[in-house]
């Protein structure tokens, strides 16, 4: 049976590792403080608004954020009011069923 000997790193394969390390670590810190991963999850806004326009079943409508909305495969017309939600910031919205 061949006896297994334990792997030794020289001393300059030790500093790489640490400096590898510290600079992973660094990262995954700094990337948490810049841009927080909660900011990925959008809070979902709702609003009663009411279809300006439909154009070949997408409609428009204005919102408080004043980023207008489109909404895809719409039935409503021009002047009906409806209930939407949408992702805040975001410029597409849904109509929410009552």
């Amino acid at each position: 049976m061949a006896a297994l000997g334990k792997m030794q790193l020289s001393s300059s394969q030790q500093q790489g590792l640490v400096f590898g390390g510290a600079f992973l670590v660094a990262g995954i810190v700094l990337s948490t403080m810049v841009f927080p991963f909660w900011h990925l999850i959008r809070e979902d806004v709702f609003e009663d608004v009411v279809i300006l326009n439909n154009d070949n079943g997408t409609c428009f409508v204005e919102t408080i954020d004043s980023i207008p909305k489109t909404i895809e495969n719409c039935v409503f017309e021009p002047g009906d009011s409806v209930t939407i939600k949408f992702g805040e910031g975001l410029a597409w919205a849904t109509v929410v069923t009552p």
